[in-house]
Protein backbone atom coordinates (compact mmCIF):
# COMPACT_ATOMS: atom_id res chain seq x y z
CA UNK A 1 0.00 0.00 0.00
CA UNK A 2 1.33 3.65 -0.96
CA UNK A 3 0.85 6.42 1.21
CA UNK A 4 -0.77 9.51 -0.60
CA UNK A 5 0.59 12.78 -1.07
CA UNK A 6 4.00 13.31 -0.69
CA UNK A 7 4.93 14.34 3.13
CA UNK A 8 7.29 17.37 2.76
CA UNK A 9 9.56 15.63 5.35
CA UNK A 10 10.22 11.92 6.66
CA UNK A 11 11.51 11.41 9.31
CA UNK A 12 12.69 8.18 10.45
CA UNK A 13 13.07 7.10 13.96
CA UNK A 14 10.48 7.83 17.05
CA UNK A 15 12.57 8.59 19.86
CA UNK A 16 13.30 11.62 21.17
CA UNK A 17 15.17 13.52 18.78
CA UNK A 18 13.30 12.26 15.75
CA UNK A 19 9.92 13.72 17.35
CA UNK A 20 11.34 16.76 18.49
CA UNK A 21 12.62 17.72 14.82
CA UNK A 22 9.21 16.41 13.66
CA UNK A 23 7.60 18.52 16.23
CA UNK A 24 10.06 21.56 15.55
CA UNK A 25 9.52 21.03 11.71
CA UNK A 26 5.53 21.06 12.08
CA UNK A 27 5.88 24.00 13.53
CA UNK A 28 7.19 25.49 10.77
CA UNK A 29 4.36 25.02 8.50
CA UNK A 30 6.09 21.23 6.81
CA UNK A 31 4.27 18.29 6.30
CA UNK A 32 5.43 15.80 8.56
CA UNK A 33 5.80 11.95 8.84
CA UNK A 34 7.74 9.77 11.24
CA UNK A 35 8.27 6.43 11.03
CA UNK A 36 8.99 4.08 13.82
CA UNK A 37 9.85 0.68 13.42
CA UNK A 38 8.44 -0.67 17.25
CA UNK A 39 6.85 2.18 19.42
CA UNK A 40 7.79 6.03 20.51
CA UNK A 41 10.54 5.76 23.18
CA UNK A 42 10.65 1.90 22.96
CA UNK A 43 14.98 2.20 22.84
CA UNK A 44 17.28 4.77 24.42
CA UNK A 45 15.09 7.59 24.51
CA UNK A 46 12.43 5.60 27.10
CA UNK A 47 14.95 3.94 29.17
CA UNK A 48 17.87 6.10 29.87
CA UNK A 49 18.44 7.78 32.88
CA UNK A 50 17.00 11.40 32.47
CA UNK A 51 20.06 13.54 33.14
CA UNK A 52 19.64 16.89 32.08
CA UNK A 53 23.58 17.18 32.20
CA UNK A 54 26.07 19.75 30.61
CA UNK A 55 28.39 18.53 33.17
CA UNK A 56 31.56 16.91 32.12
CA UNK A 57 30.56 17.15 28.37
CA UNK A 58 33.05 16.86 25.55
CA UNK A 59 34.10 20.40 24.51
CA UNK A 60 32.69 20.00 21.07
CA UNK A 61 29.09 19.73 23.00
CA UNK A 62 28.92 22.05 25.57
CA UNK A 63 27.47 25.32 22.65
CA UNK A 64 24.65 22.45 22.21
CA UNK A 65 24.25 21.46 25.34
CA UNK A 66 24.19 25.00 26.35
CA UNK A 67 21.27 26.14 24.08
CA UNK A 68 19.17 23.02 24.94
CA UNK A 69 19.44 23.78 28.52
CA UNK A 70 17.87 27.21 27.87
CA UNK A 71 14.90 24.99 26.31
CA UNK A 72 14.64 22.76 28.95
CA UNK A 73 13.96 25.21 31.39
CA UNK A 74 10.90 26.36 29.50
CA UNK A 75 9.54 23.10 28.47
CA UNK A 76 6.08 23.61 29.73
CA UNK A 77 6.18 26.36 27.09
CA UNK A 78 7.41 24.39 24.66
CA UNK A 79 5.35 21.01 24.64
CA UNK A 80 2.57 22.23 27.05
CA UNK A 81 4.35 19.74 29.78
CA UNK A 82 7.21 19.90 32.60
CA UNK A 83 8.50 16.57 31.46
CA UNK A 84 8.98 15.79 35.05
CA UNK A 85 12.28 18.03 34.70
CA UNK A 86 13.79 19.24 37.93
CA UNK A 87 16.96 21.92 37.64
CA UNK A 88 19.30 20.53 40.25
CA UNK A 89 22.72 20.68 41.20
CA UNK A 90 25.18 18.14 38.58
CA UNK A 91 28.44 17.31 41.00
CA UNK A 92 31.47 15.04 39.76
CA UNK A 93 33.04 14.13 43.40
CA UNK A 94 36.24 13.97 43.34
CA UNK A 95 37.42 10.89 46.24
CA UNK A 96 41.07 12.14 46.30
CA UNK A 97 43.48 15.29 45.50
CA UNK A 98 44.49 13.11 42.55
CA UNK A 99 41.19 13.79 41.28
CA UNK A 100 41.06 17.21 42.59
CA UNK A 101 44.01 17.93 40.17
CA UNK A 102 42.41 16.03 37.15
CA UNK A 103 39.01 18.37 37.93
CA UNK A 104 40.75 21.62 38.68
CA UNK A 105 42.50 21.00 34.71
CA UNK A 106 39.10 20.26 32.79
CA UNK A 107 38.33 23.90 34.82
CA UNK A 108 40.84 25.77 33.29
CA UNK A 109 40.38 23.73 29.62
CA UNK A 110 36.55 25.02 30.23
CA UNK A 111 37.69 28.40 30.77
CA UNK A 112 39.86 28.86 28.33
CA UNK A 113 37.30 28.04 25.78
CA UNK A 114 35.01 30.25 27.25
CA UNK A 115 32.75 27.98 29.06
CA UNK A 116 31.59 29.25 32.82
CA UNK A 117 29.25 26.83 34.24
CA UNK A 118 31.38 24.58 35.74
CA UNK A 119 33.44 25.37 38.72
CA UNK A 120 35.34 23.49 41.38
CA UNK A 121 33.79 22.69 45.22
CA UNK A 122 35.80 21.87 48.18
CA UNK A 123 34.67 19.31 50.83
CA UNK A 124 33.12 21.71 53.22
CA UNK A 125 30.29 22.76 49.90
CA UNK A 126 30.18 19.49 48.88
CA UNK A 127 29.10 18.22 52.16
CA UNK A 128 26.80 21.10 52.40
CA UNK A 129 25.41 20.02 49.50
CA UNK A 130 25.59 16.23 49.78
CA UNK A 131 25.08 15.37 53.91
CA UNK A 132 25.01 11.93 52.63
CA UNK A 133 28.42 11.42 51.11
CA UNK A 134 31.14 9.41 52.20
CA UNK A 135 33.86 11.08 54.43
CA UNK A 136 36.69 10.00 52.12
CA UNK A 137 35.03 12.43 49.18
CA UNK A 138 37.71 15.16 49.00
CA UNK A 139 35.24 17.88 46.47
CA UNK A 140 34.01 17.96 43.21
CA UNK A 141 32.77 19.92 39.77
CA UNK A 142 29.40 21.16 39.86
CA UNK A 143 27.20 22.82 37.13
CA UNK A 144 23.62 23.83 37.26
CA UNK A 145 22.08 20.70 35.23
CA UNK A 146 18.83 18.66 36.76
CA UNK A 147 17.18 15.97 35.46
CA UNK A 148 14.15 14.71 34.06
CA UNK A 149 11.59 12.05 33.08
CA UNK A 150 12.74 10.35 29.73
CA UNK A 151 9.67 8.50 29.10
CA UNK A 152 7.37 11.16 29.73
CA UNK A 153 9.58 13.78 27.74
CA UNK A 154 9.73 11.59 24.80
CA UNK A 155 5.46 11.23 24.88
CA UNK A 156 5.09 15.09 25.13
CA UNK A 157 7.04 15.80 22.00
CA UNK A 158 4.87 13.14 20.03
CA UNK A 159 1.61 14.50 21.54
CA UNK A 160 2.73 17.81 20.51
CA UNK A 161 3.90 16.60 16.84
CA UNK A 162 0.40 15.25 16.76
CA UNK A 163 -1.28 18.07 17.70
CA UNK A 164 0.61 20.50 14.90
CA UNK A 165 -0.36 17.57 12.32
CA UNK A 166 2.05 14.97 12.09
CA UNK A 167 1.69 11.82 11.19
CA UNK A 168 3.25 8.96 13.40
CA UNK A 169 3.17 5.60 12.37
CA UNK A 170 4.38 2.91 14.47
CA UNK A 171 5.55 -1.06 13.64
CA UNK A 172 7.06 0.47 10.80
CA UNK A 173 10.54 -0.81 10.02
CA UNK A 174 12.10 0.74 6.61
CA UNK A 175 12.99 -2.31 4.30
CA UNK A 176 14.37 -0.05 1.50
CA UNK A 177 15.06 3.62 0.38
CA UNK A 178 15.26 5.32 -2.99
CA UNK A 179 15.60 8.56 -4.19
CA UNK A 180 14.06 9.72 -7.56
CA UNK A 181 12.77 12.85 -9.14
CA UNK A 182 13.43 14.95 -6.12
CA UNK A 183 11.22 12.55 -3.69
CA UNK A 184 12.56 9.92 -0.91
CA UNK A 185 10.32 6.83 -1.42
CA UNK A 186 10.76 4.63 2.08
CA UNK A 187 9.54 1.30 2.06
CA UNK A 188 8.62 -0.48 4.77
CA UNK A 189 6.13 -3.19 5.93
CA UNK A 190 2.63 -1.58 4.98
CA UNK A 191 3.81 0.13 2.34
CA UNK A 192 5.87 3.37 0.41
CA UNK A 193 6.05 6.44 2.13
CA UNK A 194 7.15 9.66 -0.07
CA UNK A 195 8.45 12.62 1.23
CA UNK A 196 10.59 15.75 -0.30
CA UNK A 197 13.26 15.36 2.76
CA UNK A 198 14.48 13.01 4.95
CA UNK A 199 15.72 12.72 8.27
CA UNK A 200 17.52 9.94 9.80
CA UNK A 201 16.64 9.55 13.68
CA UNK A 202 17.08 5.77 13.79
CA UNK A 203 19.39 5.56 16.59
CA UNK A 204 21.01 2.41 17.09
CA UNK A 205 19.98 1.74 13.73
CA UNK A 206 21.16 4.70 12.38
CA UNK A 207 24.25 3.43 11.18
CA UNK A 208 22.34 1.14 8.19
CA UNK A 209 20.23 3.94 7.31
CA UNK A 210 23.28 5.91 6.57
CA UNK A 211 23.94 2.97 4.56
CA UNK A 212 21.10 3.05 2.19
CA UNK A 213 21.63 6.44 1.62
CA UNK A 214 25.02 5.61 0.46
CA UNK A 215 27.41 6.66 3.70
CA UNK A 216 29.60 5.23 6.14
CA UNK A 217 28.33 5.47 10.16
CA UNK A 218 30.45 3.28 12.37
CA UNK A 219 27.59 3.48 14.62
CA UNK A 220 27.67 0.43 17.53
CA UNK A 221 24.63 -0.98 19.57
CA UNK A 222 25.18 -0.62 23.22
CA UNK A 223 22.67 -1.20 26.18
CA UNK A 224 23.65 0.93 29.46
CA UNK A 225 22.41 -0.26 32.52
CA UNK A 226 20.13 0.90 34.80
CA UNK A 227 18.68 0.33 38.57
CA UNK A 228 16.39 1.82 40.76
CA UNK A 229 15.76 1.05 44.39
CA UNK A 230 12.47 1.23 46.77
CA UNK A 231 11.44 4.16 48.23
CA UNK A 232 13.96 5.56 50.93
CA UNK A 233 13.78 8.54 52.67
CA UNK A 234 15.38 11.77 50.74
CA UNK A 235 19.24 12.01 51.05
CA UNK A 236 20.35 13.15 47.90
CA UNK A 237 18.96 16.79 45.81
CA UNK A 238 21.78 16.60 43.32
CA UNK A 239 22.76 14.53 40.42
CA UNK A 240 25.99 12.39 40.96
CA UNK A 241 29.12 11.22 38.97
CA UNK A 242 32.66 10.10 40.00
CA UNK A 243 36.01 11.43 38.55
CA UNK A 244 37.14 8.46 37.78
CA UNK A 245 34.98 5.85 38.42
CA UNK A 246 31.49 5.29 36.17
CA UNK A 247 28.48 6.24 37.94
CA UNK A 248 25.33 8.09 37.51
CA UNK A 249 23.10 8.66 40.33
CA UNK A 250 20.19 10.69 41.57
CA UNK A 251 16.88 10.30 44.05
CA UNK A 252 13.76 11.20 42.32
CA UNK A 253 10.97 13.26 44.43
CA UNK A 254 9.08 10.02 45.33
CA UNK A 255 12.34 8.50 46.98
CA UNK A 256 13.31 5.72 44.54
CA UNK A 257 17.04 5.93 43.12
CA UNK A 258 18.36 6.18 40.07
CA UNK A 259 21.48 4.72 39.23
CA UNK A 260 23.33 4.03 36.06
CA UNK A 261 27.12 4.60 34.92
CA UNK A 262 27.83 3.17 31.51
CA UNK A 263 28.26 -0.06 32.64
CA UNK A 264 26.53 -2.25 29.57
CA UNK A 265 24.49 -5.54 29.56
CA UNK A 266 24.34 -7.48 26.23
CA UNK A 267 22.43 -6.48 23.21
CA UNK A 268 21.25 -7.92 20.39
CA UNK A 269 19.60 -5.15 17.93
CA UNK A 270 18.36 -7.64 15.30
CA UNK A 271 16.02 -8.54 17.98
CA UNK A 272 15.16 -5.92 19.57
CA UNK A 273 16.55 -7.33 22.96
CA UNK A 274 18.69 -6.36 26.46
CA UNK A 275 19.83 -9.05 28.67
CA UNK A 276 21.02 -7.76 32.11
CA UNK A 277 24.99 -8.45 32.81
CA UNK A 278 24.72 -8.58 36.70
CA UNK A 279 28.73 -8.95 37.26
CA UNK A 280 28.09 -5.15 35.98
CA UNK A 281 25.52 -4.30 37.79
CA UNK A 282 27.88 -5.53 41.00
CA UNK A 283 30.31 -3.25 39.99
CA UNK A 284 28.04 -0.43 40.00
CA UNK A 285 26.76 -1.30 43.38
CA UNK A 286 29.59 -1.43 45.03
CA UNK A 287 30.61 2.04 43.43
CA UNK A 288 27.59 3.16 44.41
CA UNK A 289 28.05 1.90 47.91
CA UNK A 290 31.26 3.13 48.16
CA UNK A 291 29.67 7.15 47.37
CA UNK A 292 26.68 6.99 49.32
CA UNK A 293 27.16 4.82 52.88
CA UNK A 294 23.35 4.93 53.03
CA UNK A 295 23.10 2.57 50.16
CA UNK A 296 24.19 -0.07 51.67
CA UNK A 297 21.00 -0.82 53.24
CA UNK A 298 18.93 -0.20 49.89
CA UNK A 299 16.78 -2.71 48.23
CA UNK A 300 16.69 -2.98 44.36
CA UNK A 301 13.51 -2.59 42.75
CA UNK A 302 14.48 -3.71 39.12
CA UNK A 303 17.17 -3.24 36.38
CA UNK A 304 16.75 -3.09 32.51
CA UNK A 305 18.76 -1.24 29.73
CA UNK A 306 17.47 0.27 26.46
CA UNK A 307 19.17 0.40 23.24
CA UNK A 308 21.50 2.86 21.82
CA UNK A 309 23.88 3.75 19.27
CA UNK A 310 27.57 4.69 20.28
CA UNK A 311 30.33 6.57 17.72
CA UNK A 312 34.15 5.50 17.96
CA UNK A 313 34.65 8.89 19.27
CA UNK A 314 31.38 8.84 21.26
CA UNK A 315 30.28 12.27 19.54
CA UNK A 316 26.79 12.00 17.71
CA UNK A 317 26.67 12.18 14.37
CA UNK A 318 23.86 15.36 13.42
CA UNK A 319 23.80 17.24 10.29
CA UNK A 320 23.76 17.03 6.38
CA UNK A 321 24.10 13.34 4.62
CA UNK A 322 27.08 13.81 2.75
CA UNK A 323 25.38 12.51 -0.65
CA UNK A 324 21.99 14.05 -0.61
CA UNK A 325 20.90 17.65 -0.34
CA UNK A 326 17.58 16.37 0.56
CA UNK A 327 18.66 14.21 3.45
CA UNK A 328 19.99 14.59 7.18
CA UNK A 329 21.02 12.78 10.19
CA UNK A 330 20.53 13.12 14.13
CA UNK A 331 21.70 9.69 15.87
CA UNK A 332 24.67 7.95 17.35
CA UNK A 333 24.50 10.02 20.90
CA UNK A 334 26.51 7.88 22.57
CA UNK A 335 24.33 7.11 25.55
CA UNK A 336 24.20 11.06 26.42
CA UNK A 337 22.10 12.27 24.29
CA UNK A 338 18.66 12.74 25.90
CA UNK A 339 19.82 16.44 27.26
CA UNK A 340 20.10 17.77 23.61
CA UNK A 341 16.99 16.71 22.69
CA UNK A 342 15.41 19.89 22.25
CA UNK A 343 17.92 21.50 20.23
CA UNK A 344 19.00 19.14 18.46
CA UNK A 345 15.35 18.97 16.99
CA UNK A 346 15.09 22.81 16.89
CA UNK A 347 18.17 23.40 15.15
CA UNK A 348 17.78 20.27 12.82
CA UNK A 349 14.15 22.04 11.40
CA UNK A 350 16.06 25.07 10.71
CA UNK A 351 18.33 23.51 8.54
CA UNK A 352 15.70 21.02 7.04
CA UNK A 353 13.42 24.21 6.07
CA UNK A 354 16.02 26.52 5.43
CA UNK A 355 19.76 24.82 4.79
CA UNK A 356 21.02 26.73 7.73
CA UNK A 357 23.73 25.01 9.33
CA UNK A 358 23.76 26.35 12.91
CA UNK A 359 27.48 26.18 14.28
CA UNK A 360 26.74 24.25 17.47
CA UNK A 361 26.49 21.11 15.03
CA UNK A 362 29.66 21.79 13.40
CA UNK A 363 31.45 19.48 14.91
CA UNK A 364 29.13 16.72 14.26
CA UNK A 365 29.10 16.15 10.47
CA UNK A 366 28.71 12.27 9.40
CA UNK A 367 32.02 13.10 6.80
CA UNK A 368 34.16 12.61 9.94
CA UNK A 369 34.48 9.21 9.88
CA UNK A 370 35.01 8.35 5.97
CA UNK A 371 34.65 9.23 2.51
CA UNK A 372 31.45 8.39 0.82
CA UNK A 373 30.43 4.70 -0.24
CA UNK A 374 28.64 4.59 -4.04
CA UNK A 375 25.69 6.37 -4.81
CA UNK A 376 22.47 4.89 -3.68
CA UNK A 377 20.04 5.02 -6.22
CA UNK A 378 18.32 2.09 -6.44
CA UNK A 379 16.03 0.95 -3.63
CA UNK A 380 18.25 -1.33 -1.37
CA UNK A 381 17.14 -3.40 1.20
CA UNK A 382 18.13 -4.03 4.81
CA UNK A 383 19.16 -7.66 5.60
Amino acid sequence: MTSGAASDLLVIGGGLHGCAAAMFAAERGLRVTLLEKDSVGRHASGANAGGVRRLWRDLAEVPLANLSMQMWHRMSQIVQDDCGFQPVPGIKVAECDADIEVLAARVTRMQEAGHTHERLIDRAELRALVPAISEHCTGGLLSEDGFAMPAQTTAAFARRARALGVTILEGEAVKAIEHSRGLWRVETQSGRHTGAKLLNCAGAWGGRIAELLGETAPVEAIAPLMIVTQRMRPFCSAVIGVARRQLSFKQMANGTVVIGGARLGRVDPARNRTDIDFRELRLTARTVQDIFPIMRGATVQRAWSGIEGRTPDRLPIIGRSSRHESAFHAFGFSAHGFQLGPATGALMADLIDTGRLAPELDPFDITRFSAPTEAATQPRRLA
